[in-house]
C-alpha cells in the first residue's frame, strides 16, 4: 500500500477534529494550572491520534463490508477505489490498535487508574462506533458519542495527563475496595470549556448525516437526521453553533477562561455566513465543508486567544 492510500484510508485530513480539543486542553492546563507534562502529553497525543486513525480505518472497512451495492464499494469507498486487499486493511487496523493500546497503558503507568477506565471507555466507543451488529454510527447517537468522546474526552484527558495529581478526579484500589473521588466543580469547569469542541465536532457528524440522508437510508443507516427529519436537523445544526458561543461567554463569566476569550466571538459573523450557505443547500460535495470550516473558525479563535492568555 502506498503512503497516499494509507493516508486516505485513515482520512488524515479529518484529524483536525482531534487536534483542536488536544491543543485547547494543553493550553487550558497551562493557563489553569501553570504546568505541562511534556512526556505525558506526547504519549497521550500519539495514542489519541493513532486510535483516531484506527477508528476511521474501521469505519471505512465496515462501510465497505456492509455496502448494499458493488457500485458503492468500487467507486465511493476508499478500499475499493484503491483496490486495497481486505487482509491488509485488517492488518493495519490491528497494528494501529496495538500501538495505541501500548501507549495508553504506558500513560496509565505514569498517571493512575482513571486514565485506564476512561481510555477503555473511549476505545470501546471508538471501536463499536462502526463495528458490530448495530454500530453507534447507524443509530441516532453518533453526534452525541462523537461530540462528547472527542470534544470532552480529549480535552479532559489532555488536562488530566498533566494535572492528574491536582484533585480533579482519581480512582484508587485500596485492598478489595475500588475508590473513586472527583471534584465536581473542577469537572464542570473542564466540561464547560470543552463545549465549543463538543458542539462543533457533533456538527461535523450531523452535517455528514444530513447530506447523506437518502444514501444512508438505502444502506440501512438510520441516523439522527432520519429520526428528527432534515428540517429539524438543520435547525439543530444552527443551534449548536450558537451554543458554542454561549459556552465561551459562560466560561468567561465564571472565570474559567480569561476575558480575552471574548474576542473569539468575532468568529460569529463568518460562522453564520457559512451556516446560511449550508441552510440553503445540503450537499456532501459542495456544502459539507462548511462544518469543517466552522470547526476551524470556532476552535481556532479559542486557541489563538488561549495562546495570548498564556503568553500575557
Amino acid at each position: 500500500m502506498s503512503l497516499r492510500a494509507f493516508l486516505k484510508l485513515v482520512e488524515i485530513q479529518t484529524k483536525l477534529a482531534s487536534l483542536f480539543p488536544f491543543l485547547i486542553g494543553a493550553l487550558f492546563v497551562l493557563y489553569r494550572y501553570h504546568a505541562i507534562n511534556i512526556t505525558n502529553t506526547i504519549i497521550f497525543f500519539s495514542s489519541m491520534l493513532i486510535f483516531d486513525m484506527t477508528t476511521t480505518a474501521i469505519n471505512n472497512y465496515m462501510d465497505y463490508k456492509k455496502a448494499t451495492s458493488d457500485e458503492y464499494r468500487q467507486n465511493e469507498n476508499i478500499i475499493g477505489q484503491e483496490k486495497i486487499p481486505e487482509w491488509l486493511v485488517v492488518t493495519i487496523i490491528l497494528s494501529l490498535l496495538s500501538i495505541a493500546t501500548f501507549l495508553g497503558i504506558l500513560l496509565v503507568i505514569r498517571t493512575d487508574l482513571l486514565v485506564l477506565v476512561l481510555g477503555m471507555l473511549c476505545f470501546a466507543i471508538g471501536i463499536f462506533y462502526t463495528f458490530g451488529p448495530i454500530p453507534l454510527s447507524r443509530m441516532p447517537l453518533g453526534e452525541v458519542f462523537s461530540g462528547v468522546t472527542m470534544g470532552f474526552g480529549i480535552v479532559f484527558l489532555t488536562v488530566y495527563a498533566t494535572a492528574f495529581d491536582k484533585g480533579i478526579a482519581s480512582i484508587h484500589l485500596v485492598g478489595s475496595n475500588l475508590l473513586f473521588q472527583a471534584d465536581l466543580i473542577l469537572l464542570l469547569e473542564i466540561f464547560i470549556v470543552s463545549l465549543p469542541c463538543i458542539f462543533t465536532i457533533a456538527n461535523i457528524m450531523l452535517a455528514n448525516n444530513i447530506c447523506d440522508l437518502e444514501a444512508d437510508i438505502k444502506n440501512n443507516r438510520f441516523t439522527l437526521a432520519y429520526y428528527i427529519g432534515k428540517k429539524h436537523s438543520i435547525l439543530l445544526f444552527d443551534c449548536l453553533y450558537a451554543l458554542s458561543f454561549v459556552a465561551i461567554i459562560i466560561s468567561v463569566l465564571l472565570k474559567y477562561l480569561p476575558p480575552i476569550l471574548l474576542l473569539s466571538l468575532l468568529a460569529i459573523l463568518p460562522v453564520y455566513k457559512h451556516v446560511a450557505v449550508f441552510n440553503q443547500k445540503q450537499s456532501k460535495s459542495e456544502t459539507f465543508v462548511v462544518a469543517i470550516k466552522n470547526l476551524i473558525l470556532v476552535n481556532g479563535s479559542v486557541l489563538i486567544m488561549l495562546v495570548l492568555a498564556v503568553i500575557v
